[in-house]
């Protein structure tokens, strides 16, 4: 039997096995016009190829919860019923190949107003059409990033308010997990880390003052989301700046981490989506096959709260292994279903597994 393609019941979502796909930022969404933000054919045959390919639960990429959280122009949006409705049709097709559909909510706070990647990906020149000013925690750059705007208390409200107002649109489109995200250096993470937070009011300073931000996001998504429904918090283990290498560092870190994963049980949360880095310009990371999985073993073993796993998890055993030795309770693949959309088939075929509902007959003579 393989622990892989057993399913996994959180509140009242049941996801038929524990392949995930991570959200993937496609930075293909109309920029401007009465359809900005909204998903397009690209991002329909993107997210219902790998419902196809057999993953348990389908995870659109960041959706900004307004137009100055975007990372790109071109990202997806759900600051309106507009890009809500187009959602929807998505998640009907998710919801019909027997995957679970689930949304992040995202503000990209100082990494926000840049080009796309394969532009070169740097910020857009402050004159750009397209360009907007950035918020974060505290007015401190990131690498060769413009400084953005220290936010105000009332810009604070106004983004949690926007996390609220975009969780009610994605409940109505659907979705039955909302993701927020406080990984890679966005909104979120610049408030967790002493690396971008400087304030010196209730935001700042303390862990207790730095996980303020992040714990009224899911206060706001958790009050409008249902109860039956499930909450994930994506967050980057790590700065990677020292202390996980035994050096004193003022960054965020692994034990910082696990505080906040034992927190976040008490307000809602169901799973904790493990990465890291992101927020740090010039940090030391030691890339290699699921070298983020330890982070996500911490908090299965130190809290109650369930963790998953993500980086460089590319073959069926090594995912099987992770499930089953308790390091996470499901992996989250990227890269790799860029690669190969239907690798869940064939992962549960070399591990003498089946995938629920079982194989498109279109496709049965392959499998």
């Amino acid at each position: 039997m393989s622990v892989l393609f057993e399913p996994l019941t959180l509140r009242g979502v049941t996801v038929p096995n524990r392949v995930w796909m991570s959200p993937m930022c496609q930075y293909s969404a109309d920029a401007e016009g009465p359809n900005t933000g909204a998903v397009n054919d690209w991002h329909r045959t993107h997210l219902e190829s790998r419902a196809v390919g057999g993953v348990g639960m389908v995870m659109t990429e960041a959706a900004a919860v307004s137009p100055e959280g975007r990372i790109t122009p071109w990202d997806l949006g759900i600051w309106n019923d507009t890009q809500a409705d187009a959602l929807a049709e998505v998640v009907a097709s998710i919801t019909r190949y027997g995957s679970v559909p689930a949304i992040q909510l995202a503000h990209a706070g100082r990494k926000a107003s840049t080009e796309a990647p394969w532009r070169g990906g740097k910020p857009l020149a402050a004159d750009h059409a397209l360009a907007w000013e950035t918020v974060g925690p505290s007015a401190v750059e990131f690498g060769h990033y413009p400084a953005p705007r220290e936010m105000t208390i009332a810009d604070i409200d106004r983004v949690v308010d926007d996390f609220r107002s975009a969780a009610i649109r994605a409940d109505r489109a659907g979705f039955e997990v909302a993701e927020v995200h406080a990984a890679h250096g966005y909104l979120a993470h610049q408030f967790l880390s002493a690396a971008s937070n400087l304030r010196t009011d209730e935001y700042g300073g303390s862990f207790d003052n730095r996980i303020r931000f992040l714990l009224r996001l899911v206060d706001a998504v958790r009050e409008v989301w249902p109860a039956e429904k499930a909450v994930f918090v994506r967050v980057s283990a790590t700065d990677w700046t020292g202390e996980e290498r035994g050096v004193d560092s003022e960054a965020w870190t692994p034990d910082q981490t696990v505080m906040l994963a034992d927190r976040l049980t008490d307000h809602g949360v169901d799973l904790v989506d493990v990465s890291t880095g992101g927020n740090v310009a010039k940090a030391s990371i030691p890339v290699e096959p699921g070298y983020q999985v330890p982070f996500a073993r911490r908090i299965q073993n130190e809290t109650t709260m369930p963790a998953a796993a993500v980086g460089l998890i590319t073959e069926p055993k090594q995912a099987e292994d992770i499930v089953s030795t308790g390091e996470a309770v499901a992996v989250f693949l990227a890269r790799e279903l860029l690669r190969d959309p239907y690798w869940a088939r064939r992962a549960a075929r070399e591990l003498g597994a089946e995938i629920a509902p079982g194989t498109p007959p279109q496709y049965e003579r392959a499998f």
